[in-house]
């Protein structure tokens, strides 16, 4: 079993950079995908990015992509994603997710943190 703790959210003006930090325990991490999602007050969950196992696959929501970059360690146990050039609409709580499929799908991920509120001002 993988559990999930997220760190490193906050209040930053807009243009600014935060980077979030997702720590796992658990002897299985090595071999699921993690992805992270984020979801905003009265809004659906939104896909922000994966990344394989192995580091070797990596995917991002359009609406990141050039800005927002997701990496791992596997012998640290964590996964980072560092936000850039933030946007007012990029306020949400981030949640991190691991799962045995790389997705872009919530469902697919069957563990999740408790998420970390990044609040971006304009």
């Amino acid at each position: 079993q993988v559990l999930l703790v997220e760190s490193g959210g906050g209040l930053v003006q807009a243009g600014g950079s935060l980077r979030l930090s997702c720590a796992a325990s658990g002897r299985t991490f090595n071999s699921v995908s993690m992805a992270w999602f984020r979801q905003a007050p009265g809004k659906e969950r939104e896909f922000v990015a994966s990344i394989a196992w192995t580091g070797g696959i990596i995917n991002y929501g359009d609406s990141v992509k050039g800005r927002f970059t997701i990496s791992r360690e596997n012998a640290k146990k964590t996964v980072d994603l560092q936000m850039n050039s933030l946007k007012p609409e990029d306020t949400a709580v981030y949640y991190c997710a691991a799962g045995r499929a790389l997705s872009a799908v919530g469902h697919d991920y069957n563990i999740w943190g408790r998420g970390t509120q990044v609040t971006v001002s304009s």
